[in-house]
């Protein structure tokens, strides 16, 4: 398949950069865990010129950490509708939804997956995710899907 050209990945997390469970500690904190692959996808992207975003439905200190670690500059967390933040994102970044691409797993993600040009499904997505897909990842969320779409968008896989 070929990709257009994306200027634009735009990232959830919980089932995306994670696995999707989530961890909590005594005091409340919700701990995450992510694939240092996925990271050396994101840094590999933004070098390239793409920008990289992560919209979240969810908020959480341990993504604000990693985000900064990454270099990513657009973090959208506590979103109830990722169609509106996302069509904000676009046009304050200038970008046709034509070039922009995302990475998602279950239904809250529907919205952004019908604006953007190339809509991309983690293998073990929520199977309404997995039927708007146009592209579906061979790993499954949390274990390289994010390094396994960078790649196919720089043309290294």
């Amino acid at each position: 398949m070929k990709l257009p050209q994306i200027r634009l990945l735009v990232l959830d997390v919980d089932g995306v950069l994670t696995d999707g469970r989530l961890y909590f500690s005594a005091d409340g904190e919700a701990l995450k865990v992510f694939h240092v692959r996925d990271g050396h996808g994101i840094k590999a992207l933004l070098s390239a010129g793409i920008e990289v975003a992560i919209i979240s439905g969810r908020r959480s200190a341990a993504l604000e950490r990693r985000a900064h670690e990454l270099g990513i500059r657009h973090l959208r967390q506590g979103i109830d509708d990722k169609g509106i933040a996302l069509n904000a994102l676009l046009k304050e970044l200038g970008i046709d939804a034509a070039h922009a691409a995302c990475l998602v797993d279950d239904t809250p993600d529907l919205p952004m997956m019908a604006l953007v040009g190339l809509p991309v499904a983690v293998a073990d997505a929520h199977p309404k995710v997995l039927a708007a897909a146009t592209l579906i990842t061979q790993l499954p969320g949390g274990a390289g899907a994010v390094r396994e779409l960078a790649d196919r968008i720089l043309g290294e896989a």
